[in-house]
């Protein structure tokens, strides 16, 4: 059955809570010269918005993107849900189109969990048996979303062992100055290092002096203490 977002916006402000929303909206940093400055909450969880996933199966995109385009963060939430299912479900055009309206969309996937959840699936397995440069043009882009897009998108790369675009986005921004991307590619660095840790350490010895500290933490988070000491105090050998 036909879905319309008026429809799907309805049920979702049936399930608004508003303390909730208030909680998300500090979480988030929404306030005055914050990263989400004026993003708009309903208040409700993730694991809900999972649920009603399944039964919207037959939204048209055209309906999906009016949500994608809401003003409302777990509007936008859910619609990058519903692109996702659809991109795993479907056939070769039908990705590549949610592929392209992704791309077309990134001023709304305008936070570090709209970005986490959706990267690595309509980016990151579209590109994989595909030319990359993108990940490199988004990684230019003045937008720290689309910078972080391609982070991120890189996650399902390194769920396949592939690590090369990791680490060469990961040396193009060491000298980013957005704090959230710092975080998004430590994390990444430490995706690497938890499959092949020789990879990890030939990188950091290359530049963990040059890295933020934010990032050098999240990438040696799951080294041995002692080893986590030698990087943070600068007395690891680069040979």
């Amino acid at each position: 059955m036909s879905v319309a977002a008026s429809m799907i916006i309805n049920n979702l402000e049936a399930l608004s809570n508003s303390e909730a929303a208030l909680f998300a909206r500090r979480y988030f940093k929404t306030g005055p010269g914050e990263y989400a400055e004026g993003d708009l909450f309903r208040g409700i969880r993730v694991p809900v918005l999972r649920k009603m996933v399944p039964s919207l199966d037959g939204t048209p995109l055209p309906e999906v993107i009016r949500l994608l385009e809401s003003s409302f963060h777990e509007d936008r939430l859910l619609a990058l849900l519903l692109l996702m299912r659809r991109f795993v479900k479907g056939n070769e055009p039908l990705r590549q189109q949610i592929h392209e309206i992704y791309l077309e969309h990134t001023r709304y996937i305008n936070n570090w969990d709209l970005v986490d959840i959706s990267a690595q699936y309509l980016v990151g397995a579209f590109l994989h048996l595909r030319d990359r440069a993108l990940l490199y043009q988004l990684a230019d882009s003045e937008s720290l979303w689309e910078r972080r897009i391609a982070v991120m998108a890189t996650f399902h790369f390194i769920r396949k062992g592939e690590f090369e675009d990791t680490l060469a986005l990961a040396e193009l921004l060491l000298d980013d100055p957005e704090e959230l991307l710092h975080k998004a590619t430590g994390w990444m660095l430490r995706e690497v290092g938890k499959r092949d840790l020789p990879t990890l350490e030939s990188f950091l010895r290359l530049h963990y002096r040059l890295m933020p500290r934010v990032m050098l933490r999240y990438a040696i988070e799951r080294l041995p203490e002692e080893r986590r000491l030698l990087y943070l105090r600068g007395m690891m050998s680069t040979i």
